[in-house]
């Protein structure tokens, strides 16, 4: 019972955007010896779920998931050193704008609930070169590159990562992901990436089932 209501103090912290509460309640679950780990998956991660699926129904917006990731990472902060063998993450993944893009709102939102997930994130920033692209993916060793494209002339790029990556023979060691508000699922197939989200929320979706399989 205990470990459920601290399972549930934690998810409840992150809905209410409370950082102070999610670091006093962490806390709490350390000195009642319950798994670190649980409280993660159990407790934050769930609340993170509940935030993301709100904001895909335009019930939250941007200042409030910046918010619950705040007492999110904070909670994570106190119980990751307590996890035995560590806390990995669930996966190494670049977001970026392709080149030629400067919009970013999207990519940051995106940034923020793969963040918020428990992946770990490389973010590139915006225009950012095919080369420079996979230049990271090879040194970071990510598992998924994603790329958002905000207009039809900059689309092009998501499939040049695609091609870069067969001409340096590495295609396979990557998973592509790719979105923006021109782009479809059409698109991304003929391209020949490996998923496609027309939203923030859908995209944490994609990555999660690409790595999962």
């Amino acid at each position: 019972m205990a470990e459920k209501q601290i399972f549930e103090r934690l998810k409840q912290a992150v809905l209410d955007m409370d950082a102070e509460g999610a670091t006093a309640a962490a806390k709490d679950a350390l000195a009642k010896k319950v798994d670190p780990l649980s409280c993660i998956d159990e407790g934050l991660s769930k609340a993170m779920e509940i935030i993301s699926d709100k904001f895909d129904k335009a019930e939250i917006y941007v200042p409030q998931i910046i918010l619950s990731a705040e007492a999110f990472t904070a909670a994570v902060d106190v119980l990751a050193p307590h996890v035995e063998g560590g806390h990995s993450a669930k996966g190494r993944v670049i977001v970026h704008t392709v080149e030629g893009d400067i919009h970013d709102i999207g990519k940051n939102i995106f940034k923020i609930l793969l963040q918020a997930n428990g992946f770990e994130v490389f973010d590139l920033g915006r225009d950012v070169s095919v080369s420079d692209v996979v230049d990271v993916a090879v040194e970071k060793k990510v598992d998924i590159i994603t790329g958002s494209a905000l207009m039809t002339t900059t689309m092009p790029s998501q499939r040049e990562i695609v091609n870069e990556l067969k001409d340096r023979g590495i295609r396979k060691k990557f998973k592509c992901v790719f979105g923006g508000a021109p782009t479809t699922q059409e698109w991304v197939d003929q391209i020949g990436g490996d998923g496609w989200a027309d939203n923030a929320s859908a995209g944490v979706s994609v990555v999660r089932e690409l790595m999962s399989s």
